[in-house]
């Protein structure tokens, strides 16, 4: 089995694919926009060949590069596993003939306007929400909705270019930093007032063979916004006996029969309130920000192993244990700057050092990452406990515990 695997390098996880497909016998063949000399040995030891490419979005450059590695022997597929790279892989992969997510699939789970009318026709519960051009667009949406609305990019992830506008101010200010009337066109979306989380799965030829259920703390939005806050994501190990999932995975069916997703991870965003559960959007990807490493730990699994055999092999061959809630815990410093010094993290080590998966904390001197970077861009942990309602009261004693600063 021959599988090219765009960008094995960047980000730091995308090595973990690498290996998956490594330990099922593939060949990989990566394509990635740094030199070789750039790779460690490692992960120069699970591929079989590499290729370098300007941009691994750059359709032509890599249709050109398939081709090439086509024209040296059979490839079976090509996969993609980043948000920005899904479409313009599958659009290679179509005209190269490789099997794989159609361009249709890839397309409607990146494009939210045009995820949302397809769901609609399917009966899928889902926001108010139109595109928008001209400032006049927005205007018209907020006549016919009413505030609270959401404007953000038609292919982005997670928050990044995402406004939650209540009021016309906000409305002005969203309209100037979207560069609506410039070329750009975003989505449009009604407010849904409620809790927010995703339902995660890896599914093969249709159907689903691994899943997961995670809740954040607080929505995303407020997590990407307010510096006083210590974000957290967390997978919960009671999907098989809260009967409230079951509304998710009957959700899913649902979305993955009206986008036609066959053999993919998917991570697929909720929210839960007083209209009851409410689609949000789908990616045809694993989720961000080390989501399948809180998965593994929780389930004692290899995620990327069952992963790759699903591509290879159109099977997996482990069991989750359902043992662990597991978290992702973003630990913020009390300003911009550079970090000089951390209070309360060799207590916390010592008293939850059991329950602690991995943790990275950078060093007094390195520059802080912005609050709209996400649960990466300072230190974070990885936490789990048996029980969920216990992790969460050890999640909030470690936020209080950790002090970070910086000037």
């Amino acid at each position: 089995m021959h599988v090219i695997f765009v960008e094995p390098a960047f980000p730091s996880n995308q090595r973990e694919f690498v290996r998956g497909l490594a330990e099922t016998g593939a060949k990989v063949t990566g394509v990635g926009e740094s030199p070789v000399e750039i790779l460690d040995d490692e992960l120069k030891s699970w591929l079989y060949a590499y290729e370098q490419v300007p941009s691994v979005v750059h359709e032509e450059a890599m249709l050109e590069t398939v081709r090439k590695i086509q024209a040296r022997g059979w490839v079976d597929r090509l996969e993609a596993t980043v948000e920005a790279h899904i479409l313009p892989a599958a659009n290679v992969r179509e005209k190269c003939t490789i099997p794989g997510t159609s361009v249709r699939t890839a397309f409607l789970c990146r494009d939210k306007v045009a995820m949302k009318e397809a769901l609609r026709e399917a009966d899928v519960p889902c926001a108010e929400s139109d595109h928008a051009e001209t400032e006049q667009d927005v205007r018209a949406f907020i006549e016919k909705v009413g505030y609270p609305i959401i404007i953000k990019p038609r292919g982005g992830a997670g928050a990044a270019g995402t406004y939650k506008v209540t009021n016309d101010d906000e409305a002005n200010n969203a309209i100037r930093e979207s560069r609506l009337g410039s070329g750009v066109s975003v989505a449009l979306e009604e407010f849904i007032e409620g809790h927010e989380g995703f339902y995660d799965t890896l599914t093969v030829n249709g159907e689903v063979v691994h899943d997961f259920a995670t809740h954040y703390y607080p929505n995303v939005l407020e997590a990407m916004r307010t510096r006083d806050v210590d974000p957290y994501f967390i997978t919960t190990n009671r999907i098989d006996v809260a009967d409230g999932y079951n509304e998710a995975r009957e959700l899913y069916k649902k979305v993955r029969a009206a986008l036609g997703i066959e053999t993919s991870p998917t991570h697929m965003e909720w929210f839960y309130g007083p209209k009851g559960l409410k689609f949000s959007e789908i990616g045809c990807r694993p989720p961000g920000v080390g989501g399948w490493d809180v998965y593994s730990a929780a389930n004692d699994f290899d995620i990327y192993k069952d992963w790759a055999l699903a591509v290879t092999h159109g099977r997996t061959d482990q069991k989750l244990s359902r043992q662990y809630s597991c978290a992702m815990l973003a630990l913020r410093p009390n300003q911009e700057g550079r970090i000089t010094h951390y209070e309360g993290v060799d207590e916390v080590l010592e008293r939850f050092g059991d329950m602690i998966v991995t943790h990275r904390f950078p060093p007094p001197g390195a520059r802080t990452g912005g609050v709209e970077g996400g649960y990466m861009a300072n230190a974070w942990m990885r936490v789990r406990h048996p029980d969920y309602d216990e992790l969460r009261k050890i999640l909030a004693m470690i936020s209080q515990s950790i002090r970070i600063y910086a000037e």
